[in-house]
């Protein structure tokens, strides 16, 4: 996705700029916003369709023309991803961003639901009568799942897992909203391995509206990282004190109020305790933890391991919980069901990472965490300025998981989510 979605967008945005379209939507996998994708399908209004084709097979990213017609064109991109085009009448476009949205299963049963009510749901609209050719709806999405008695269901809900019986129930999450994250808990300087300093972060994540980060440097295991010491991070902590200070001296109403938290991101050693001692630990405002090391431990090893590390009364936030690199690396062998059983009785926030290589929870642990009342962490494990770009995939991940805003920490005023910490 990571590769996918911004290619998508500025294709999307390119098109909308081109006269006599009236509008374009991202639909397919790419919109429920899954973590990997085949292909990416892009939806179009325009009143004359041959115009927006043209300009579609002559972007200078495209490589092969698989097939051009008059509403449907097919095209591969020069980093390898198929992309479809297709330009639909304005009274069927919601009804097409629907089915074309998916997924499958989900279309599915909306099909059921419509043979039920003696109408049929198609790609062009909802349609009644015997023959099923009188119009009903179709010009929003809206419309077709009011028409099928059913709330609106938010793209990345769509994998038939609850959804549709939540819908008519009225038992849909209030999913967080793509803006209402305050802060990032998962930020790394030039201190370790990170690119920027402190303070050129701390004014980046205010450029972009945020409220606090917490600097997350590596500890000492990681020497590769030159992780910190005791020595060293006392060091940074006093060097957090006078950059907060100089933001809570500034008289710009955008610096003003902001915080920088002393945190770090403690390595677990392999018999689950902390690369850092607590002492160390208990003068920092935020603690994480995460696993860097020895990932083909035994399932009972490694789930100990993980117990014994967020049972310590430091520990805040257990970071990219399973370890994995989408396409690159798999998760560790844990028992996650016994991991979130802990993290509940121990008062662990459990990190939804959003850097698109990790998404990590994947969605399936998100769900199960959500239904043991875990509070989360969206965070961007930024390690330079432009990787705080990143949390909207993590909200992404979230969503998926049918994650509230009310159970993500970093939606919170600094005073509020700092009590919900363990220390």
């Amino acid at each position: 996705m990571g590769q996918a979605l911004p290619l998508a967008l500025r294709i999307q945005a390119r098109l909308s700029k081109l006269e006599n379209v009236e509008r374009v939507e991202i639909a397919g996998s790419l919109r429920r916003r899954k973590e990997t994708i085949g292909d990416c399908d892009i939806l179009a209004i325009s009143a004359k369709p041959e115009a927006i084709m043209e300009y579609f097979v002559g972007m200078n990213e495209v490589v092969h023309v698989y097939g051009k017609g008059k509403t449907k064109t097919m095209v591969r991109l020069s980093n390898g991803i198929d992309v479809d085009l297709r330009v639909v009448p304005h009274k069927s476009f919601g009804a097409a961003l629907n089915y074309f949205t998916g997924n499958k299963d989900h279309n599915v049963k909306l099909r059921q639901i419509a043979i039920k009510k003696g109408l049929k749901l198609s790609e062009y609209g909802i349609f009644s009568g015997k023959k099923g050719d009188k119009y009903v709806a179709g010009k929003n999405e809206e419309e077709v799942y009011k028409k099928l008695g059913l709330v609106y269901i938010e793209p990345e809900l769509r994998e038939n897992t609850g959804e549709i019986e939540a819908a008519r129930s009225g038992k849909l999450p209030d999913l967080i909203g793509y803006d209402d994250l305050l802060g990032d808990l998962q930020v790394q300087s030039d201190w370790t391995d990170g690119q920027n300093s402190i303070e050129d972060l701390a004014k980046a994540a205010i450029k972009l509206g945020r409220k606090y980060i917490a600097i997350t440097d590596h500890t000492k295991r990681l020497a590769m990282t030159h992780g910190l010491d005791e020595k060293r991070i006392l060091k940074q902590m006093v060097e957090i004190d006078k950059l907060n200070k100089k933001f809570s001296g500034s008289t710009s109403l955008t610096t003003s109020g902001f915080k920088i938290l002393k945190g770090t991101e403690c390595d677990i050693l392999k018999d689950g305790s902390l690369d850092l001692p607590d002492e160390i630990l208990s003068k920092l405002d935020f603690v994480g933890v995460s696993i860097h090391s020895y990932f083909n431990m035994p399932r009972e090893e490694m789930t100990k391991r993980i117990v014994r590390a967020i049972s310590n009364p430091h520990v805040d936030i257990f970071f990219h919980p399973t370890g994995r690199l989408i396409n690159k690396r798999d998760p560790y062998e844990i028992d996650m069901e016994e991991v979130i059983g802990v993290a509940k009785r121990t008062g662990t926030i459990l990190e939804i990472n959003a850097h698109p290589e990790r998404l990590d929870l994947k969605d399936e642990y998100i769900r199960k965490a959500n239904i043991a009342g875990i509070k989360f962490s969206i965070n961007s494990d930024a390690h330079s300025i432009n990787d705080l770009n990143l949390l909207h995939y993590g909200i992404a991940q979230a969503r998926r998981g049918w994650t509230e805003k009310k159970s993500v920490i970093n939606t919170y005023p600094i005073e509020r989510m700092l009590r919900l910490l363990k220390h």
